[in-house]
């Protein structure tokens, strides 16, 4: 009811003295009290274009947790006619604009990750790349974070092979990025495809740490010599990053040592190879 009665606030506002005011109350009585971890709020609630338009009311007034009130209602599952996630997509340049937000409640933070989970990498595109990703650097989401990792793996992805300026992400997402490989490969694989841009840029802007993470990525996902995907040139890259981190071999194993045990195979024969002929390489390199 109180999600209804937004809509009618809203509506005639011009009959209310104070509509604001009430209109944030009516968020607060529907949704302040409810689970920010719970998916699913018991309730059925209808979204129309109409709610969309105190969706800048209420983020112009920047009060964290009447913003968090109002994502709680358009995230939560239940929800009929236009999708909430919808509706959010159309809202990203208000949702980037949160990374300046203090405080950043808990709440927020976690109902900002799961509108950012719904709308994915595609939603944000129209705001830029470095907004977006300023928006997660301040966000730092972890798995525990998330409502289902496969989207924020592809997210995450997306966002890397969508431009250069992605070098920018911090290298606490490549880690992750690690991880959510390393758990589902395949869905990876069949989701996205390899981008040697990546490497690229990685190598030109010398970033070693960022580098280790994406050749662990590339060896779980896109084993080279699968898929068109060369070993000469993944093994230039190693080469030069094991030469720089000698303790990123040891890394790149041990990834690929939890990859096989996770899903009862064995490592690419070319994976020991093209270690041991970098490896071989950077020594040489350094003589």
């Amino acid at each position: 009811m109180a999600h209804e009665w937004c809509s009618v606030i809203c509506e005639n506002r011009q009959g209310f003295e104070d509509w604001e005011s009430i209109l944030f109350v009516s968020l607060e009585i529907g949704f302040r009290h409810l689970d920010p971890w719970d998916l699913y709020i018991g309730i059925e609630l209808i979204h129309t274009e109409r709610h969309q338009e105190f969706f800048s009311t209420v983020f112009e007034k920047g009060e964290s947790e009447t913003i968090a009130d109002l994502l709680h209602a358009w995230t939560a599952k239940g929800s009929s006619h236009a999708p909430a996630h919808t509706l959010l997509g159309t809202c990203t340049k208000h949702l980037v604009g949160l990374r300046n937000l203090t405080p950043f409640s808990p709440r927020l933070r976690r109902l900002v990750i799961r509108s950012v989970e719904l709308i994915g990498h595609e939603g944000f595109e129209g705001v830029g790349v470095n907004s977006f990703i300023e928006l997660l650097n301040h966000l730092h989401v972890t798995t525990e974070d998330m409502d289902w990792e496969f989207r924020w793996a592809k997210l995450l992805l997306d966002t890397l092979q969508s431009s250069d300026e992605a070098q920018h992400l911090s290298h606490w997402y490549w880690g992750l990025l690690v991880e959510l490989a390393i758990s589902d490969p395949l869905w990876l694989r069949r989701a996205t495809a390899y981008s040697p841009q990546i490497t690229k840029f990685l190598t030109e802007a010398r970033e070693w740490s960022k580098l280790e993470c994406w050749m662990g990525i590339v060896w779980v996902v896109w084993p080279p010599g699968a898929d068109g995907i060369t070993e000469e040139g993944v093994d230039h890259s190693m080469s030069l990053l094991f030469r720089q981190r000698p303790g990123a071999a040891q890394n790149l194993k041990q990834w690929m040592e939890r990859w096989s045990r996770n899903h009862s195979e064995d490592a690419p024969e070319s994976f020991q190879r093209v270690c041991r002929q970098a490896l071989e390489a950077a020594q040489r390199d350094a003589l």
